[in-house]
């Protein structure tokens, strides 16, 4: 049995795990104010599916470990940190008062604090999220936090703090950030923060979704694209189900993150915004994804057959066979700029003076679509895979390792974004 507060992931995981296999069912609320009502919902014809009647649901809680930490932060606000009058009367559930703009001014080389940055009302919930942060921190790399990114600082046996927040509550983050440094001797000696824009529905203001309505409605106009590209009721066909969860993840992150972050974001939730014809959506990178992938395995089948040989070394190819526009430009505008892409991407700017980081997350969007534009055009052109006559087969293989490289640069953009690439539609 838990000793004190769980972090979410502890919680989760443990309540999946006590549903045994198959997808998760607990889902979290992540309106604050709703958490004073309830806290995991589990649908009832989900457990209803795994357990009988007259069977309990059984959990083993984790420990959580947190406990001591927030024990120890209280003890150091009311050792001498707190600037409560005598006589004040505080809020109720507040442990303190603490005054934050020394720390403020101490940290004027990290230009951005909200001037108005003062006191603050220490909590025992926010000392929890102090206690969670800390935990991560000593466990990096292996633990991790949505709310965080920690990454290790060059040089250092230190590490760097990456606050990932909205725009909505990054006064509060700040606050949290200085009461880390006033609170814990320990505190990471970088702190940043990377603010996010808010999102927005474009052309209906007053409209309200949750993220589990937005992704529902982006997978059912997936599933229609779909069915009108290929014809049939493909959402009633199992090999189509992964699929469509790929393209409909795909779909959001591409809309989400090819804006940069720190912008605000406006949704076209029309029908009309989602075609597996686009040029500009995240399937229309998916579905070329899936060309290179059928391109190789037909290439495979092929030679398995004996109507192929087998692929020769790298070191003899003839690369002066390629002598396709096309070719010249997956290679000079994709395979050789991607160590530029992410190096100006995958790297925040760590050591830039100033509070806030900036991530380019728009950049790897814009680069994997500009290449599956021109891979298309190449792809629809050229027939890669000709006839088998052994007078063809030099400029066959050169151009096969040309898309070779095209293909681990796609998978690499895709795997920034946290999207696993597409073998076959």
């Amino acid at each position: 049995m838990a000793t004190g507060r769980l972090g979410v992931r502890d919680m989760l995981g443990a309540l999946n795990a006590a549903l045994g296999p198959g997808g998760p069912v607990w889902f979290k609320e992540t309106h604050a104010r709703h958490l004073r009502i309830r806290d995991f919902l589990a649908p009832r014809r989900a457990l209803r599916a795994r357990f009988g009647d007259e069977q309990k649901l059984r959990v083993d809680w984790p420990t959580a470990s947190e406990r001591a930490s927030i024990e120890t932060l209280k003890s150091r606000v009311h050792a001498g940190f707190t600037s409560v009058h005598d006589g004040e009367k505080l809020p109720p559930g507040v442990l303190g008062r603490l005054c934050l703009k020394d720390l403020v001014e101490e940290q004027s080389h990290r230009a951005g604090y909200d001037p108005t940055v003062d006191n603050c009302l220490v909590t025992e919930d926010l000392l929890s999220l102090l206690a969670e942060l800390q935990k991560a921190v000593q466990h990096w790399p292996e633990d991790s936090n949505p709310s965080l990114t920690v990454a290790p600082d060059a040089g250092e046996d230190s590490c760097m703090v990456v606050h990932v927040v909205s725009c909505e509550e990054e006064f509060q983050q700040q606050k949290l950030d200085l009461l880390w440094w006033k609170l814990d001797d320990q505190a990471p000696p970088r702190q940043k923060h990377l603010v996010c824009g808010p999102v927005k529905v474009a052309g209906v203001p007053s409209t309200l979704m949750t993220a589990s309505e937005y992704y529902e409605s982006r997978h059912t106009q997936v599933c229609k694209a779909s069915a009108l590209k290929h014809g049939g009721n493909l959402a009633q066909d199992p090999d189509w189900t992964e699929i469509f969860g790929v393209l409909s993840v795909a779909t959001i992150k591409f809309e989400m993150l090819s804006t940069a972050p720190q912008s605000q974001l406006l949704l076209a939730l029309a029908d009309s915004s989602i075609s597996t014809k686009g040029t500009r959506s995240g399937i229309f990178v998916m579905y070329n994804c899936a060309r290179l992938a059928t391109l190789f395995e037909g290439y495979k089948c092929s030679m398995e057959q004996g109507l192929y040989p087998t692929f020769p070394p790298v070191s003899s190819l003839d690369f002066s066979l390629l002598q396709d526009e096309g070719e010249w430009l997956l290679l000079f505008n994709s395979v050789l700029p991607f160590p530029d892409v992410l190096s100006q991407t995958a790297v925040l700017t760590c050591i830039a003076p100033g509070l806030h980081v900036t991530a380019r997350t728009e950049m790897v969007c814009k680069f994997l679509v500009q290449l599956s534009m021109d891979f298309s055009s190449y792809y629809n052109r050229v027939h890669v895979l000709g006839e088998p006559r052994p007078h063809l087969f030099g400029q066959m293989f050169a151009r096969l390792q040309l898309l070779k490289a095209v293909r681990e640069v796609l998978h690499a953009g895709l795997a920034m974004l946290g999207i696993p690439p597409l073998s076959h539609i």
